[in-house]
């Protein structure tokens, strides 16, 4: 059953792509989190949504918010991936996709990993989904105006 707005995000643990450990719990209190969950590293979609988010990064980081983004992928493929990019934010290898499971987040056609983005208040509960696999940037807007409605 997918995670709802009004709810409290579920915990979970995952490695990034540094090699440290990442538990969503670690902001809460602190920081709102922008978590975004993307189906591969280094393809044409998930390459302009993350650098999307690269471009914002800074403003996601005034208005009190981590991004943080989660694929099936490798550690190894998100350190190329980060760096080919220069993506400035987290990215957790969600292996066997648990975290993408306990979420709820869709898929496309039944196969395709979706593209599904949280926004998370400090207080750890959800205050916005956007599910959308075509609109990239999208997802960025619509966490920034979230974020920008919860601070005023």
């Amino acid at each position: 059953m997918p995670v709802k707005v009004g709810e409290p995000a579920p915990n979970f643990t995952l490695t990034s792509q540094n090699g440290s450990t990442v538990s969503l719990q670690d902001f809460r209190g602190q920081k709102a989190v922008v978590l975004y969950f993307y189906p591969k590293d280094d393809t044409p979609g998930c390459t302009a949504e993350s650098c999307a988010f690269r471009d914002q990064y800074e403003v996601f980081k005034t208005a009190g918010a981590e991004v943080i983004g989660v694929s099936g992928d490798s550690n190894e493929s998100h350190q190329r991936f980060a760096a080919k990019y220069n993506l400035p934010f987290i990215l957790l290898t969600d292996k066997g996709d648990q975290v993408r499971k306990l979420y709820g987040a869709t898929t496309a056609f039944g196969l395709i990993p979706g593209r599904v983005t949280y926004v998370i208040d400090q207080q750890g509960v959800v205050q916005y989904v956007f599910d959308s696999m075509l609109n990239f940037k999208g997802h960025v807007e619509e966490a920034l105006k979230t974020l920008q409605q919860l601070t005023t």
